[in-house]
């Protein structure tokens, strides 16, 4: 009879958020592609619409050439999207201001690799800028509206803390710019700092089948792939839970 009950209230629950039709938008690279699991199984647990176009090779360089393309998304899908999570996570350093132009039209494009603080400073003044402008788009639902659609960025941190000039210039750009962080680095379950006591060798490798060589410490590389996947949805429920705090579910 609990079972019931708890069942009946779960699927009121989720039908309750559905209704209120949020999607999310999603890009990055191959921890963020689709066939993870994480984003799928966090946006499926808020009842919300996922739309996953993260490319597995790709960088944050790639993101901001789509954007200036206009092929990251359709003209229907960006006054959909209620969120923009981004997944770049390189061992960058993604906050420094020495070349960063206070335009985000005065960048000379394409971008390269050679500076992620510009392609995510690009990023993040398109996306702002082009979400204030929806206020005199005849033809959007924010037409007339005094801020256009409301910029929601969310950054996430890498899959545990073993990128340490990502994840802490992560955090200084999105205090930066007052924004969300996806904290899967202090919430994932370990550390990178410790051993694990019985391999003797990073925590990280017992949840991958790849590693690589981080600050010349040997650690797992991409977690394994599945919604079944106990990483996955670890970093679901902590996708999920920093959602949340920013939406009224």
């Amino acid at each position: 009879m609990k079972k019931l009950i708890f069942f009946i209230f779960f699927s009121l629950f989720s039908i309750i958020i559905c209704a209120q039709g949020y999607t999310l938008f999603l890009t990055g690279a191959s921890f963020a592609a689709p066939g993870n699991g994480w984003f799928e199984l966090g946006c499926k647990s808020l009842g919300v619409k996922a739309i996953n176009r993260a490319v597995s090779g790709e960088s944050i360089a790639d993101t901001a050439n789509k954007m200036a393309e206009g092929t990251l998304y359709s003209r229907e899908e960006f006054e959909e999207m209620d969120a923009f999570v981004i997944m770049h996570v390189h061992e960058k350093d993604v906050y420094n201001e020495d070349r960063l132009k206070n335009d985000y039209k005065d960048y000379s494009l394409p971008f390269d690799n050679s500076d992620y603080a510009s392609c995510f400073d690009y990023v993040i003044k398109r996306y702002i800028s082009d979400c204030y402008n929806l206020k005199d788009d005849v033809n959007s639902k924010y037409y007339g509206s005094k801020f256009g659609k409301p910029a929601v960025i969310i950054l996430c941190t890498h899959w545990n803390d073993s990128r340490k000039i990502y994840n802490s210039s992560a955090r200084k750009l999105a205090e930066k710019w007052g924004l969300p962080v996806v904290e899967f680095d202090k919430n994932i379950g370990f550390s990178s700092n410790h051993k694990h006591p019985i391999t003797g060798n990073s925590f990280s490798l017992i949840f991958t089948d790849d590693k690589q060589i981080v600050h010349d410490r040997e650690q797992g590389w991409h977690p394994l792939h599945g919604e079944d996947s106990y990483l996955q949805r670890r970093m679901a429920a902590i996708f999920a839970e920093t959602v949340r705090k920013i939406f009224l579910f």
